[in-house]
């Protein structure tokens, strides 16, 4: 098992490329399973995630091989149905597999999902849509089991935006027989460009980024071809780690439209943010502000940007309330913020950060994937040396996360326990 060994202090400076969308690139993956053929993905990033979702694909039949940042899935094979258990229960996103298995093979048989241990995170919505287009739901042993001839079109809504649920049910009506509505749907950049790899496959969709998408049922896809947008969460992480350490840094290969509600509360911090032509320039004040901010579903301040946003709180000048309505789970990091020195009370889904002049390094343990990043940038601040622990998470969605700090002068090297 991996280790980050941190020394803090150092301004960050310098120039540094974001890779593709860990949320946008699993789904698109998955679309793949819709059409017979060579399917080919740009801007992919090498993940564990992602390689996980390849081996999901094999298991089901489908080729997969991946160089750099580049992606090839024969699913010219696809006969399985069963997206077993010790690869599920890794990846919350291998559910993602359940819409279009029923929509090509007529049936599906996916573990419940597993992922990060921020939530329960039930998947009820995206059999509730399945069920609406006439698939017979049914669980046994752990699995649901999904079965239908061929969906036929309906109208679903959803009683809260589900990104995941979205995308589930728009990949199986693109086959389905007749029209889908989709009701208060997700409108995540990640939605939208699973919807446009989705049209160069054939499918014909409307309303993506919206809150009703229109789906057209067609009788058959052809092989997809598309570039996956780059990752909103990577370039807020790296935004938020110029102003922590007061440096100055330029992202590129970013979308800063993706990014609109933390754009905003980092300028109301302090932070300078200029845009240039493909990235951004952000700089850090001598000291930040302490500002509020509350995760909402997009185009709302994101939830995976709520950890690294209380890092920076730590040592900013006043008080702020941050307040969680996503996930109930979302704070397992402040126990180990504390033990940097942060001032920090929670109270139901609300934590209040009181700014201290500096945190001092320790022995930390992560605890899900945005928890990782948030020990990282508040290591960054830190005086003396942090030790962050059990790290793996990281991995699942950040790619070369060490190897680009230290591009942009971090102290930060990785070794095994």
């Amino acid at each position: 098992m991996d280790k980050l060994t941190i020394t803090g202090g150092k301004r960050l400076k310098g120039t540094v490329e974001i890779s593709g969308s860990k949320n946008a690139a699993l789904p698109i993956m998955a679309a793949s399973i819709l059409a017979p053929g060579e399917h080919h993905l740009e801007n992919i990033p090498h993940l564990k995630d992602v390689s996980t979702m390849g081996r999901l694909l094999a298991n089901l039949g489908a080729g997969f091989h991946i160089e750099k940042n580049r992606a090839i899935l024969d699913c010219t094979k696809i006969s399985r149905f069963e997206a077993p258990y010790d690869l599920v229960s890794t990846m919350r996103a291998s559910v993602l597999t359940l819409g279009p298995l029923v929509a090509r093979l007529g049936k599906a048989k996916v573990s419940l999902p597993g992922g990060c241990a921020i939530g329960a995170r039930p998947i009820d919505l995206h059999l509730m849509g399945l069920e609406k287009m006439g698939a017979t739901i049914t669980l046994e042993s752990g699995y649901v089991i999904a079965k239908a001839k061929r969906l036929k079109g309906a109208s679903v809504y959803f009683d809260i935006p589900t990104v995941t649920g979205t995308e589930n049910i728009m990949m199986a009506a693109v086959l389905a027989e007749g029209k889908t509505l989709i009701e208060n749907a997700a409108r995540e950049p990640e939605v939208v460009d699973l919807a446009d790899a989705l049209k160069s496959m054939g499918a014909r969709i409307t309303g993506a980024g919206e809150s009703v998408i229109e789906v057209e049922g067609v009788n058959g896809l052809r092989p997809l071809r598309h570039v996956v947008i780059p990752d909103r969460i990577e370039t807020g992480t790296f935004m938020v780690a110029a102003g922590i350490t007061g440096g100055d840094i330029t992202i590129r290969k970013c979308n800063l439209q993706h990014l609109d509600a933390v754009v905003n509360k980092l300028k109301d911090t302090g932070i300078r943010i200029r845009p240039l032509s493909g990235g951004v320039r952000v700089t850090g004040p001598e000291r930040l502000r302490a500002v509020n901010a509350k995760t909402m579903p997009y185009p709302g301040f994101p939830t995976d940007m709520q950890a690294q946003f209380m890092a920076m709180m730590c040592i900013a000048e006043g008080t702020s309330v941050l307040s969680e309505s996503i996930f109930e789970n979302r704070f397992m990091h402040v126990a180990e913020l504390r033990r940097l020195g942060a001032d920090i009370t929670i109270e139901g889904s609300t934590a209040t950060v009181q700014g201290i002049q500096k945190l001092r390094g320790a022995t930390l343990m992560a605890t899900d994937l945005r928890a990782s990043a948030s020990l990282i940038v508040a290591a960054l601040a830190a005086a003396g040396e942090t030790t962050i622990r059990r790290i793996y998470h990281l991995d699942r969605g950040y790619e070369r996360i060490e190897q680009k700090l230290v591009q942009i002068g971090a102290d930060i090297r990785r070794d095994k326990e």
